[in-house]
């Protein structure tokens, strides 16, 4: 047993593993409070956002292939950040997919419901985590076909949502006795209806939809041919970012007036049920447990692989780096999971506002992460290391810099909301409370050997 993990990821898994990356639950639930925020303006937001983005993964995709004997970028914090820097992100990059996959295992448990209303909220989550724990055990190829299969359908629902918007765009057609028009962009109260700070508040909700994107820089350690495959995937978000994003959330309100957009429900259940489609909620609560499944799968395999690679450096136990005769860190992926249950009893305990909570970890615990990235990237430039030239990032030092400060005027924005201060408040005493056993245990055994 050679306890390395194998590169069993093909093209097509690192594209829609990337694609499914950029589209989540924050898409098709949160948006409603983004569009409920900023008005129209939220189409400026997800550009903006989405730029900043696409600068983040170039960075991450520079970094990874400056030097591919490394397994994911986990391990480019400790040789650009230490091993202090290296305990206290990996941990919190494992946090990170916890938290994340516990908001959407807990909108599975919602959204079943509907369907099956006697079903307890908590059963759902526990049936989800156990099946999927047990295909991510087969082999690192079945969870990239599971991946695959969860973005195809995410993006069949938003395809059919532009593709829906634009004939009724062609034929002029009214939809809940409104007119399908160009005008709904500004004819409520203009492109700015609730001004600049309204605009300024959606983008936490914007960067929560964007969460998990940095995940194909993960896969590095297990594709077949990363020199070939990351480039590609980054450099086609622009696209996936054009069309999911800026083009579902523009033919959302061209087809309904954004003040008349709930926040009780998907955006999207709301535009079809309108049009007429009766199954419409139906559809939409089965995309988005298909959006569940897709980060609870991708939170299994990344919080595995993190802290198999924690292991290799004694910053996790040992036995978390051991493999199976697949090449699967089974020891990792049965952690990972069973610390998923947790969710379980949350919602057993407290199902109405543990949504909330967990969500709000989770952005700030990837804001948090993608700084460290970027400062990662602009010390792996200064150093001269990256080997790739025709994958630099564009625009450097610049574009490092817009980055970095983007992501911490969200943080700043974070701390004016009640729910999300929490957030900031938990993610701080999270980060000293690791910095603190990395001095206490890990520093102290790594002197005394």
């Amino acid at each position: 047993m050679k306890n390395e993990l194998s590169r069993g990821l093909t093209h097509r898994h690192i594209q829609m593993i990337a694609i499914g990356g950029a589209i989540g639950t924050g898409l098709f639930l949160g948006s409603g409070s983004a569009i409920k925020a900023a008005g129209p303006a939220i189409i400026l937001a997800y550009l903006i956002a989405g730029i900043i983005c696409f600068f983040m993964m170039r960075a991450i995709g520079e970094l990874v292939l400056s030097d591919l004997k490394l397994t994911s970028f986990i391990d480019f914090v400790r040789r650009y950040l230490g091993d202090r820097f290296e305990f206290v992100i990996g941990w919190t990059y494992w946090l990170c997919w916890e938290s994340l996959a516990m908001a959407d295992l807990t909108a599975s448990g919602i959204y079943l419901r509907y369907w099956f209303p006697i079903i307890p909220q908590w059963v759902t989550p526990l049936i989800i985590i156990l099946v999927l724990l047990g295909f991510n055990l087969l082999s690192v190829g079945v969870y990239g076909e599971l991946e695959s299969w969860f973005a195809s359908i995410k993006v069949l629902a938003i395809v059919a949502l532009i593709v829906t918007g634009i004939v009724l765009l062609v034929l002029g057609t009214k939809v809940g006795g409104h007119q399908v028009s160009l005008g709904n962009l500004v004819n409520y109260g203009g492109f700015f209806p609730k001004g600049f700070k309204g605009f300024l508040a959606a983008f936490p909700m914007v960067i929560f939809a964007f969460t998990g994107i940095e995940m194909v820089g993960l896969t590095s350690g297990e594709t077949a041919d990363p020199e070939h495959d990351l480039p590609r995937a980054i450099n086609s978000l622009p696209i996936r970012i054009g069309l999911f994003y800026l083009g579902s959330m523009f033919i959302l309100m061209c087809i309904y007036p954004w003040n008349e957009i709930t926040t009780t429900s998907s955006p999207f259940v709301q535009v079809f049920a309108g049009i007429g489609v009766k199954i419409a909620a139906g559809v939409i609560n089965f995309v988005v447990l298909t959006a569940a499944l897709s980060a609870c799968n991708s939170a299994i395999f990344s919080t595995s692989r993190t802290l198999y690679v924690l292991s290799r450096t004694k910053k996790a136990p040992a036995s978390f780096g051991t493999t199976s005769n697949r090449s699967v860190p089974v020891k990792s992926l049965l952690f990972s999971s069973l610390t998923l249950l947790v969710i379980v009893l949350l919602n057993y305990v407290i199902p109405k506002t543990v949504f909330e909570i967990i969500s709000g970890v989770a952005t700030v615990s990837f804001i948090f992460v993608w700084i460290v990235l970027m400062v990662c990237h602009y010390r792996c430039r200064k150093a001269k290391q990256t080997k790739n030239k025709k994958f630099a990032m564009p625009l450097f030092p610049f574009s490092n810099y817009l980055t970095i400060i983007f992501f911490l005027m969200v943080t700043v924005l974070l701390a004016f909301e009640r729910s999300t201060l929490i957030s900031l408040i938990f993610a701080a005493v999270w980060f000293a409370g690791l910095s603190l056993i990395y001095t206490l245990a890990i520093k102290k055994a790594q002197v005394e050997n």
